[in-house]
């Protein structure tokens, strides 16, 4: 069994559970740094007066130290790497937002401490030449955090407002990093109220010399053999804008990319929580197949997802989709969307998390696939490729298509072409709808992949990460026992995504929020006592929306292992060989009913780790 070093980019399951799962689904083990160093929180003290909450401090950010120790005394155990930046230099996604009071010296020598440590990457690639290392970066987010070191919803919304009004481009980095404040008009946009702006553009000037130091002192020199560098909660205006348009020209500049990607060294992407996912993927790849290239189709139920942009991203989802599998290790050979496409294609904002656009059905259908296909696969027009296809890619944009969606998935499982589900209907969870018609077929428990969590590029992180890393195992794999190991975990993963996705963030979440809500402490934050209700209910109150939670997912497990998907007997890919496939059946779910908990304290995150029988 091969080992990977892997450092999340924080502890919440998305990162680090459900990848850990994913690699003992792909034959991998992958070990992790102490859970004490790499734990993040959000405020844990607070500041009242009678009813009302003032304020509220004592985040908790990983320890950078401690992760750069762990680097270096198991990188001779390990056959490779896949190392969160964020982590390394700054303790998490969060820590990487602190507020600043400066923005660190002139590049290169910018920050000495955060330097070294990234310069561990350096020492263990210089050491161990042959053992492949990845890491994930990401260009800092329009927003602040909410509930961190102080800074509360009306941060949030403000910060987020004022960063996706547009800037006035430039392409230096200086000018970049001087001009975060400034319109196309040259103008100063004014003062804030909720947070310090300029603290703000320090922090944004520290994380993207960061960013710059791992392009041009790491990946540049070949310390990195490849880098997925993730824009978090983004929009297609803003601070961001050049930031992400001069990593691109870097990429071609330095590492051999066009049009700011190279599949074999770089890609940039909006995603943030699916990158461990996609990485892990590669890994499974690189180790057990050699790197060699998996060829996706990709087909969407709705409107191509060309036509679509979602509000917290840059990038329309085909690109997106196009450029996961290229951090995967896979390469996209056709593109196509199911003819009978719906007429309304626009969402709504669930709680900030997700909203998507799309052009009328005309538009859509006339969109012209081919050239389309050949920009982003960089391929030259008309030159013939292998259409052969190992994995396809069925993508749910529209709810009035999952039937069709389900027919796709029957018609590919009946040929033995190995699917991978994508809910693009769903607000930041799953649609109802679309996971029921999911869970009513048999098909659906044969799936590699699957996700509906949270943005876009999340869900295709997550769902293309899981069938890619699955694949290369059950297309190499051999010995029986490994086999069956990696199975359980497999279905364990896959029951999860159902049961989170679905039951949890469509479904019970309702419940625990609508609680939480009507016993808020504090009156000014009532309508959001479930963003922290460590703080914002009572002891006894927290106590009993644990056990809430607990018991709402008891009865969903038992509910989701009765659905035809994960019914008794019903089978699962376990092998391919030769073209063939050998299946495994579901035997049983089990939660355990103490381990479903509020990780970060919220409503919006929850630890869940059933495990799956099959034989």
């Amino acid at each position: 069994m091969k080992t990977v070093l892997y450092v999340p980019l924080d502890d919440r399951p998305a990162n680090l559970d459900d990848v850990v799962v994913q690699g003992k689904a792909a034959g991998i083990h992958i070990i992790t740094p102490h859970l004490g160093d790499i734990q993040n929180r959000l405020d844990s003290e607070k500041t009242v007066e009678g009813n009302t909450l003032l304020g509220t401090s004592t985040p908790t950010y990983g320890k950078p130290s401690n992760i750069h120790d762990f680097i270096l005394k198991n990188a001779a155990k390990v056959d490779g790497f896949i190392i969160s930046s964020d982590m390394l230099a700054y303790g998490g996604l969060i820590g990487s937002r602190q507020l600043r009071e400066d923005g660190g010296g002139t590049y290169p020598d910018y920050d000495e401490d955060t330097t070294r440590l990234l310069d561990v990457i350096k020492a263990i690639k210089g050491k161990y030449p042959r053992k492949p290392v990845f890491v994930m970066d990401t260009i800092m987010r329009l927003a602040t955090t909410s509930f961190a070191d102080g800074l509360a919803l009306d941060a949030y919304n403000e910060s987020r407002a004022l960063m996706q009004q547009p800037r006035q481009s430039f392409t230096a980095f200086e000018d970049i990093v001087n001009g975060y404040n400034l319109s196309p008009e040259s103008t100063e946009y004014g003062e804030t109220t909720y947070f310090n702006k300029e603290q703000y553009y320090n922090t944004r000037q520290h994380k993207f010399k960061t960013n710059l130091y791992i392009l041009d002192k790491l990946a540049r020199k070949g310390y990195i053999d490849f880098i997925a560098v993730g824009v978090d909660d983004a929009n297609t205006q803003g601070v961001q804008i050049n930031e992400i348009n001069y990593v691109e020209a870097r990429i071609n500049e330095w590492l051999g990319g066009m049009d700011g990607q190279n599949p074999d060294r770089a890609i940039i992407l909006p995603d943030a929580d699916g990158l461990g996912h996609a990485l892990v993927a590669r890994m499974a790849n690189q180790l057990l197949r050699g790197g060699k290239k998996t060829r996706y189709a990709v087909k969407y139920f709705g409107p191509h997802g060309s036509t679509i942009i979602n509000t917290y991203e840059y990038m329309n989802v085909h690109e997106n989709v196009v450029r996961h599998v290229d951090i995967v290790g896979g390469v996209v050979v056709a593109d196509s969307a199911y003819l009978d496409v719906a007429t309304d294609t626009t969402s709504d904002v669930e709680n900030g998390n997700e909203l998507t656009n799309a052009p009328s059905v005309n538009e859509a259908s006339s969109f012209d696939m081919a050239s389309e296909l050949d920009r982003m696969t960089n391929r030259h027009p008309g030159k013939p490729g292998k259409k052969s296809v190992d994995i396809e890619i069925i993508a749910i944009t529209a709810l009035d298509q999952v039937q069709a969606a389900v027919a796709q998935l029957t018609s590919n499982s009946e040929k033995g072409l190995p699917s991978v589900l994508i809910d693009f209907v769903g607000k930041g969870p799953a649609n109802v709808d679309v996971a029921e018609a999911l869970l009513n077929s048999p098909y659906t428990g044969r799936v590699l992949g699957y996700s509906a969590w949270n943005t876009p590029g999340n869900k295709i992180g997550m769902a293309v990460g899981m069938g890619q890393s699955r694949y290369a195992l059950i297309t190499t794999e051999t010995h029986a026992h490994a086999l069956r190991d990696a199975m359980n975990a497999q279905g364990s993963l896959l029951f999860k995504r159902f049961l989170k996705d679905y039951d949890y963030k469509a479904v019970a979440i309702a419940d625990i929020r609508t609680y939480s809500r009507a016993h808020a402490l504090y009156t000014n934050v009532a309508t959001l006592a479930d963003q922290n209700m460590v703080l914002f209910n009572s002891e006894a109150d927290y106590a009993h929306l644990q056990t809430l939670l607990r018991d709402l997912m008891q009865t969903y497990t038992t509910a989701l292992a009765n659905k035809t998907a994960f019914a008794q007997g019903n089978v699962a890919i376990k092998q391919i060989c030769n073209g063939e496939a050998a299946y495994a059946e579901y035997c049983s779910a089990l939660l355990e009913y103490t381990n479903p908990d509020f990780i970060w304290g919220r409503a919006f995150e929850i630890t869940l780790n059933p495990k799956v029988t099959l034989k």
